[in-house]
Parts: C-alpha cells; structure tokens; sequence
C-alpha cells in the first residue's frame, strides 16, 4: 500500500500550466524543481511566478511571497529536476509525440517509487505512455488553467497504471489544496471538456445558426448558468430547480431537453468561415494585443472569486 505525502515535487514544463502548478506545491510547502526545455521560458519563468505569489497575496490566498518562491527551484536538466522527486508533473505541449518523448526522459530519470500526473487535458496516458520506462508509475492528472487558481484536478489512470497510484494521488491532491475528481476509465476529454465540449458545440451552433451574436452568448453564461455553476454542478443546480427535486425537474423538462439533444444528432465541425465570424466578433471587443493583460485580469477575478468563496459557508 502507498502511504507518505509529497516530498519534493518536480514540473516538467514552466509555461502558464507549469508554473501554476509549481505555486500550488511550493504553497503547501513542498519544494518544486523546474524544468524546460526553453531557456527563455526557464529565465521568466521565477517573475511570472512572483508576480502571480503578488496578485494572489492582495487577495489574502497566500501570506509570505518570498517564502513560496523561494521553494521553486529552476534548473537546467530535466534529469535535475525528476531524479530526486517522489512526484512529477508533466505539462508540455498536448501533441502525442512530444508527451511520449518527454515520458520516456522521465521515465528513464526517475526514482523506481515516484509518480508521474500528466497535465494532458484530453490525451489519455495509454496513447503516450505505452513504451515510457516505468509506465506503471505514470497517469492523468489534468488541471484547469490556472491550477493555482481553479483547484479541480482529473486524475484518469492508463490501463496499466499501479491501482495504487489513483488513491495515493487523490489524497496527495487535496493535502495541497486541490480537489481531485477521479475518472473511472479512459475516454477522450475526460471529464471537464466533455462538459464544456458540450456547451462550446452549442455556442457555435447557436452562432452558426444567427441566433444571438458571441457577446449575447457569453454573457448568458457569464450572467446566468456560469453563477450558479460557480458553486455547484448541473445535477444539484436540477434538483434545487424544481419543487420536488431531480426526479421532479427530470419529470417536467426531460422531454424538452430530449428534444434539443435530437436536434443536435448530426453536429457539424467548427467551420473555418465560421471561426473568422467569431474571431471578428471578438477582436471588436478585444484586441489581440489586449490578450493577456485581459488573462491576468481574469486571474484577478478567480482570485477574487475565490477569497469570496472561502469565506462562505459550505451548507
């Protein structure tokens, strides 16, 4: 049986997800060892980092600045960073073939007992790490971008990962903070973008048919589904919807939602005139230099978000 907690940690990959998750460690105390393949990511990546400890500090999310980065370590091998870990986590670029070189370096450097989550957001590991050494120590355990700042984390095992491992992980995952949902087998998307899947092909279709423009259709989530979803998930948001619970809500609108599902039988791909229709849309509203001041903004209000709903109670 797999017992003990996270000792030293290394991430494998430093851009936007990388780094996050190195501050999500290095919070909870663990050292972090930082590794990528980009020297110029490597050189930002310690201010990045700062800067986001700062934000969050404003927000009361986190105490001591210094104390955080100085548990994050950035090397210069990949080799550096895993040999000493007991937990690695791997998230560079999501193509096949660059998590199964990158699997097989980690594989090859690391300890016999370490674990190895993958960042991947839909790739399931069996497709990567197939011929990686070790390949039982290795997993799925998917974040949402940013994992500093959205704690759900999908932990999804290959057909030949330790059983051990999913329960060992799980508990690691909510000593640091996160909240760790389990995926009971393999299957493209996993869980989370199987939801948003679902909303996104909506939208497009929705869009596609001229029904409502992309700023009407951001905001019907932003101002309607997106507060309740903010603390709670579709089946507990149904049973609150109706009198008489699930079943009674499941009773009174099962039928429509039947219908909208039929007439979505033959889903059409996300077409490139389309994808200029949208883009335009929202370049009026944003401009593409805009972009990641508008990201660290967004970051600004999970922190807020998240300050509110920490101070609320559960029940």
């Amino acid at each position: 049986m797999m017992t003990g907690k996270l000792k030293q940690v290394a991430v494998i990959g430093g851009g936007l997800v990388g780094s996050g998750w190195a501050v999500v460690f290095a919070r909870a105390g663990i050292p972090v060892r930082l590794f990528d393949a980009s020297e110029d990511i490597r050189q930002g990546a310690p201010s990045r980092i700062r800067a986001s400890l700062s934000d969050m500090q404003e927000f009361g999310l986190v105490s001591d600045v210094d104390a955080i980065a100085q548990r994050i370590e950035v090397v210069d091998s990949l080799v550096d960073a895993v040999s000493a870990a007991n937990y690695v986590q791997e998230s560079v670029f999501e193509r096949v073939d660059v998590k199964k070189a990158v699997s097989a370096e980690i594989g090859a450097a690391m300890r016999d007992d370490a674990v190895v989550g993958s960042s991947s957001s839909g790739i399931p590991a069996s497709a990567f790490t197939d011929q990686a050494p070790r390949r039982s120590r290795f997993l799925i355990a998917h974040p949402v971008n940013p994992p500093h700042l959205v704690p759900l984390v999908e932990l999804v095992a290959a057909p030949w990962t330790d059983p051990e491992i999913v329960p060992w992980l799980r508990e690691a995952m909510e000593q640091v903070g996160q909240v760790p949902i389990v995926v009971n087998r393999e299957i493209e998307g996993f869980i989370l973008n199987r939801l948003q899947g679902a909303l996104l092909n909506e939208a497009w279709a929705l869009l596609d048919a001229g029904l409502a423009s992309v700023a009407d259709i951001d905001r019907t989530v932003a101002h309607g589904l997106g507060l309740r979803w903010s603390f709670m998930g579709p089946f507990e948001t149904i049973d609150l919807n109706a009198p008489g619970g699930i079943d009674d809500y499941a009773q009174r609108l099962g039928t429509l939602y039947h219908s909208i599902a039929q007439d979505r039988r033959d889903p059409k791909p996300w077409s490139p005139d389309l994808i200029e229709f949208a883009t335009a849309e929202r370049r009026e509203i944003l401009a593409k230099p805009e972009l990641e001041a508008r990201s660290a903004w967004r970051n600004r209000r999970l922190m807020a978000l998240i300050s509110h709903k920490r101070d609320q109670p559960e029940c």
